[in-house]
């Protein structure tokens, strides 16, 4: 969503100026890239670009390939083939040897419903979200293609098509993982549809005033995630104050609040704070609890909540304590590296696991 908001910003800069500009769009993969379909990568007409389709190999093509769509004020399309070591040939070095299909649309700013324009509708959403872009069709409508739709539009869109694709979309969002589905319609057409799914951005609450608590705000900034701080509010220091979204008193931890992308990590190194906290949060039931501290210290906590049912702290399948993934991490920023590496762990369902021990694809 960080890169979404950039894209945004810099789209909303280019029609204050009236500079033109083109969207980038990659509409399909064969075996190994950089970016996945979906990325982005937005340019002007006089050079200034955001987001990213590759790893920096492609960008300085796509940057001339996407100024011509503007000249010629209608989309194309471009496949870069280093399966076979095209990029000797192009001279753009991409090392993934892959197929990497790009979408090249211009963008009108008279247009209210836009590729941006639809962002921007989804931008701060707090619950998960599918948008859905034609990729190939055997019929006529391959223009729909250009831009996507939101699940509001997709009963349409699939009515148009001959199928089901409202449920489809129902189910991919379910999974919450964005998907390429090739699907047949009552006629034995078939359309090839890229359903995305734009998850919100991380809500990243954390208790405490301590010295460790700068170091993970920035490295949680870096994500565009928002941040959160509970706390004695004499204790705030101004560099919290600068880098939190909010601060709040321990007696305002009431005005938290809690959906299923928000992640709490109690870092106040203090016993009788974080028994506290326990007893709000817990009954709450976050998507990641995480207890900085020792297991002895968890355990001690766990037990003298016992006498409250409701409160089975060692059994929560959300918790997390010792927080982080096991890497060394000594300091304040290695600590935070650690921590934030393994929300996105908990909220991506992954295992946290070096990729050179994963079997298949890294995506």
């Amino acid at each position: 969503m960080q890169e979404i908001r950039q894209i945004i910003q810099l789209y909303d800069e280019l029609k204050a100026e009236e500079v033109a500009c083109a969207l980038a769009v990659v509409v399909s993969v064969e075996q190994s890239s950089y970016r996945r379909v979906g990325a982005r990568l937005l340019v002007s007409e006089d050079g200034r670009y955001v987001g990213g389709i590759s790893g920096g190999c492609l960008e300085g093509d796509a940057l001339r390939r996407a100024r011509r769509a503007i000249l010629a004020g209608k989309p194309s399309t471009h496949v870069y083939d280093t399966v076979d070591g095209e990029d000797a040939v192009i001279g753009i070095g991409l090392g993934c040897e892959g197929r990497i299909e790009v979408l090249f649309l211009p963008l009108r700013f008279t247009q209210a419903d836009n590729e941006i324009e639809i962002l921007r509708q989804l931008a701060g959403t707090r619950t998960p979200r599918v948008i859905t872009r034609l990729l190939k069709s055997d019929g006529p409508s391959m223009t729909m293609g250009y831009q996507p739709r939101t699940e509001d539009q997709l009963e349409e869109l699939g009515e148009i098509l001959g199928h089901p694709l409202a449920e489809v979309g129902r189910s991919i969002l379910a999974e919450g993982r964005s998907k390429v589905v090739e699907i047949a319609n009552g006629a034995g057409r078939k359309q090839v549809v890229y359903f995305e799914v734009l998850q919100p951005e991380i809500h990243l609450v954390v208790t405490g005033t301590n010295y460790d608590i700068p170091a993970t705000l920035i490295a949680a900034r870096n994500l565009g995630w928002h941040t959160t701080v509970v706390g004695a509010r004499r204790k705030f220091t101004s560099e919290i104050s600068r880098l939190a979204d909010q601060i709040l008193d321990y007696s305002q931890v009431d005005e938290v609040s809690l959906d299923a992308a928000t992640a709490v990590v109690l870092m106040s190194h203090d016993y009788d704070w974080d028994r506290k906290m326990v007893k709000h949060f817990l009954p709450r039931q976050p998507a990641y609890f995480g207890m900085l501290g020792p297991r002895k210290r968890v355990k001690k906590m766990a037990d003298s909540l016992k006498t409250d049912s409701t409160l089975n702290l060692l059994e929560y399948p959300n918790l997390y304590s010792p927080v982080g993934l096991d890497i060394g991490a000594e300091t304040p920023p290695e600590i935070a590296a650690s921590l934030i590496a393994e929300i996105v762990m908990a909220f991506r369902g992954r295992s946290g696991g070096a990729l050179r021990n994963r079997k298949g694809s890294i995506h």
